[in-house]
């Protein structure tokens, strides 16, 4: 099952800081790609091209004018469409559902204000918490439970940066990236 993310009905000069967020959240936790909707914004895919560059990874981020018009095309390829929301079912109570298919999924992040389209679209409306939250904080804790916790093992064997762990104190060895 591979996963993507659509971020909806991003805002170029008020969502350059959440979208960058929710597409660096997406790829370490351990989603293939995030599609923007919204305002094109070439400089957000070329900061994100660049993080895999050096963190390594087989990442991809895309743009889309008509979000809507993806969806139905995901859905008409297969696909199952995984909405987040405060108004949905609660994502300890129905990610086992989600994960038993093994169809790909499309995780869609809200934007400014979400059209009933995408409610009426989803094949699972789903909640982390019922209370308002960063879409940040609900994608991290969807794809970690969906992935159940094997995201923290995924290797950027690729990458030109890497982190070693340390009790204190910040290790980052540069390698030779490998092509």
């Amino acid at each position: 099952m591979k996963v993507n993310v659509l971020r909806l009905d991003h805002r170029r000069v008020r969502d350059a800081r959440i979208t960058t967020h929710v597409c660096l959240t997406s790829r370490a936790f351990g989603a293939s790609k995030v599609i923007l909707s919204g305002d094109e914004d070439k400089k957000i895919m070329e900061n994100i091209s660049d993080v895999v560059k050096r963190w390594g990874g087989d990442f991809e981020i895309d743009y889309v004018k008509k979000w809507d018009k993806f969806i139905d095309n995901w859905k008409n390829n297969g696909g199952e469409v995984v909405h987040l929301t405060m108004y949905g079912e609660p994502v300890q109570e129905v990610t086992n559902k989600i994960r038993e298919s093994p169809r790909d999924k499309l995780v869609v992040v809200g934007g400014s204000r979400v059209p009933s389209k995408v409610y009426q679209e989803a094949d699972w409306n789903v909640s982390v918490t019922n209370q308002p939250h960063s879409e940040v904080a609900a994608l991290s804790i969807f794809l970690h439970t969906l992935f159940e916790g094997k995201e923290y093992d995924i290797d950027f064997n690729d990458s030109e940066l890497k982190v070693i762990p340390t009790a204190h104190g910040k290790r980052v060895i540069t390698r030779k990236k490998t092509v």
